[in-house]
């Protein structure tokens, strides 16, 4: 996977493994370990491809108590972190008071895959109102109609409108890096060039300072 990314142009890539209560809940050295382990196999096979870690934290009550004793695993430990959502007809209740606490702690929620949100295909206002207090950053397997006919009609009206702050090519295995190639042969073929190097380039960046990108 990383020696696609690489060649598709990708100089950082970000390992966020799973963080959910009662599934995914690896522990902390063990992912240490394997990050150590996966920066020395790159290297030995000359990837240069800086390998960042971070963890996609599912919104469950393990991240809520993470969040009150702000040990919430984000990105080299910096003040962003990634969160998805729990799929369904509603946002989580009480989600925008949390995200503001959050925001006040000087953290910045980094949403994954915002496309797969229900509630979201149908409110552009509520995608503007989510955007406001995080960074929303759209799948490129879905952008390119890997994961559903509404995922991708999503995902395309967020770029198209401006509403995506960034995207990923939230890879999981090797065939998935063509699949984030077809994602941005879209972007490149719909918004340009300079559109797709801001998403993947600059506002990245920016998110990982703990900054949304305008």
């Amino acid at each position: 996977m990383l020696a696609g990314l690489a060649a598709l142009g990708f100089e950082t890539v970000a390992c966020t493994p799973h963080q959910k209560a009662g599934q995914f809940l690896p522990e902390l050295g063990e992912i240490r370990r394997a990050h150590a382990r996966t920066v020395e196999m790159a290297a030995t096979e000359a990837i240069s491809v800086h390998l960042s870690l971070a963890a996609e934290n599912m919104w469950d009550d393990v991240f809520y108590g993470r969040a009150e004793a702000l040990e919430i695993p984000s990105y080299d430990d910096g003040p962003a972190f990634l969160v998805e959502f729990p799929l369904g007809p509603q946002l989580p209740v009480g989600v925008f008071e949390r995200l503001f606490h959050l925001r006040m702690k000087g953290l910045l929620p980094v949403i994954a895959h915002p496309e797969r949100y229900e509630p979201l295909w149908k409110s552009r206002e509520l995608i503007d109102k989510l955007g406001r207090e995080c960074a929303l950053v759209v799948d490129l397997g879905a952008v390119a109609g890997y994961h559903g006919r509404r995922q991708a009609k999503a995902a395309r009206a967020m770029l198209k409108q401006g509403q995506a702050h960034a995207v990923a090519s939230d890879a999981h295995s090797p065939t998935d890096v063509q699949v984030a190639a077809e994602g941005m042969a879209w972007i490149r073929k719909k918004l340009g060039q300079t559109t797709l190097d801001r998403l993947l380039g600059d506002n990245p960046r920016q998110i990982l300072r703990g900054e949304i990108p305008e």
